[in-house]
């Protein structure tokens, strides 16, 4: 039988909220201080804190699940605002439009916030699992900055080409993805004293650390995770 783990839901349910709701705020594109980006990259870097913890704790098996309940959620959030703008207003309510404008989904902006956040959130996991493995539990920095220099990168890049290539000029294009990248990866190294304390309290309230060796590392695959992974905490 699986370990039944006292947090592990909690913190689910708090990177798939982080995620729903970045994605409702990136509508607006935001000027702040020397960065321009939307208004989701102010909540979204904590979905990569999130994505750090997990996977540091409870290792790659887990977070896989996760973000594909993330995903899940996503897709389903942007079908639903997507059918709900396509149906006729009821009469006498007369804000469709701003709906539609604040709401209403293009199929590239879908796609492309789906695309960027699976591709990133899983080339983050891998990284910090090979990372601990390689650095065996040691310079925890490393792997939580140097898994969000990769993942964000991707998911960034991917992101803004599908959304808004050939729509926003190149100059803008670029300045979108350089604001972002470095924002995302500054809130990741900020919080880094604090990602360090909540992994060691959970690792000693949850008593697990998990090494992924014999992991297999297919998204898709949902096996549950070697039992070879778990050590025991000091």
């Amino acid at each position: 039988m699986s370990k039944p783990f006292r947090h592990l839901d909690t913190l689910t349910g708090f990177f798939v909220a982080v995620l729903l709701i970045s994605n409702v705020a990136s509508t607006k594109i935001l000027d702040f201080g020397w960065f321009t980006f939307d208004g989701g990259t102010l909540l979204f870097p904590l979905s990569y804190i999130f994505g750090d913890i997990l996977t540091e704790v409870y290792g790659f098996s887990r977070s896989r699940k996760v973000i594909w309940l993330g995903f899940a959620g996503a897709a389903l959030m942007s079908a639903t605002l997507a059918l709900v703008s396509s149906l006729p207003p009821a009469q006498g309510w007369h804000h469709q439009e701003a709906f539609e404008a604040i709401l209403g989904t293009t199929p590239r902006i879908v796609a492309g916030s789906l695309a960027a956040y699976w591709s990133g959130e899983f080339l983050n996991s891998y990284v910090l699992a090979k990372l601990k493995v390689l650095t065996k539990g040691k310079w925890l920095w490393t792997r939580t900055i140097g898994s969000t220099l990769a993942g964000e990168a991707l998911d960034t890049a991917v992101f803004a080409v599908i959304a808004f290539a050939g729509v926003l000029e190149t100059p803008l294009l670029v300045t979108l993805i350089v604001s972002n990248y470095v924002f995302k990866c500054g809130v990741e190294i900020v919080f880094t004293p604090a990602t360090y304390a909540v992994v060691r309290w959970l690792k000693n309230v949850e008593g697990t650390d998990w090494y992924d060796r014999g992991t297999d590392f297919n998204p898709f695959s949902f096996a549950d995770p070697p039992h070879t992974g778990e050590k025991s905490p000091d």
